[in-house]
């Protein structure tokens, strides 16, 4: 994975907000309004790069998921939890804009349409691999099952992309991807979508490499922990440095993680 460090983070981080509020300004300035939807129309150019966030994240899970199963490297395991974390904020709000866009439009916050529940199964699936993470026995075997829900649960991404084409729903056509048909667009509202997606795409690797280096550096801290612990409270020799015997005497042996 690419290291945004020191002047590249910094000269990254600038870009996307350069590019969120060129995103700003167009969406509430530049593109014309809608005549048929109104105002509303415009959660569009947020909602849209939203979800394609979130199928890009979860893609990133699944893969680097694939890969700790195979190599079983930690650096793998970190990249899906990255993403997997930011996938499933940009699905909340890709959920939430939605919402907003549909109370206007179908007079409901929100309805159990095909595309609305594959993408909420989704949301739960991803949900679950975090919280196996946070609360099941840390260690190995709860990252590898973790790994393993991520993987499964990619295979509702394409259900989730082609549903307005495999049923019956109220959904709006697709606009982005190798199925989309986004010849209900004028050259505005094409060249808005698109710089959307492009900002947000930038927002989300910023915000998955930083929580790469975190978390990387999450597990430096608990290697150098263990390894202090098992120093500390190894049994003592006589070529146990008398700092050590000092150190144990005054700090109570742990009871375990």
């Amino acid at each position: 994975m690419v290291e945004l460090i020191g002047p590249k983070r910094t000269v990254w981080l600038f870009a996307t907000a350069v590019l969120v509020l060129v995103t700003l300004w167009m969406i509430f300035e530049w593109v014309p309004t809608e005549r048929n939807l109104g105002v509303v129309q415009r959660a569009l150019y947020v909602h849209v790069p939203l979800a394609w966030i979130s199928m890009v994240a979860v893609g990133v899970v699944a893969a680097a998921s694939l890969m700790y199963l195979i190599t079983g490297k930690r650096r793998w395991d970190s990249i899906a939890l990255a993403s997997a974390e930011t996938g499933v904020l940009a699905g909340t709000l890709m959920l939430i804009t939605g919402a907003i866009w549909a109370k206007p439009i179908w007079n409901v916050w929100w309805t159990w349409d095909a595309k609305l529940t594959t993408t909420a199964i989704l949301w739960f699936l991803y949900v679950a691999y975090l919280m196996l993470r946070a609360f099941a026995p840390p260690g190995n075997q709860a990252y590898r099952m973790a790994a393993v829900v991520a993987v499964l649960g990619a295979v509702d991404v394409p259900i989730v992309y082609y549903a307005a084409n495999l049923w019956r729903t109220a959904h709006p056509e697709l606009i982005i991807g190798p199925a989309a048909d986004s010849s209900g667009l004028t050259s505005e509202m094409g060249i808005t979508l698109l710089v959307s997606v492009v900002a947000f795409t930038s927002l989300y690797i910023y915000m998955l490499v930083d929580r790469f280096r975190v978390r990387q550096s999450e597990l430096e801290i608990s290697d150098l922990k263990r390894e202090m612990r098992n120093h500390l409270y190894a049994p003592m020799t006589s070529d146990t440095p008398a700092t050590a015997q000092s150190l144990r005497e005054v700090a109570p042996e742990p009871a375990g993680d």
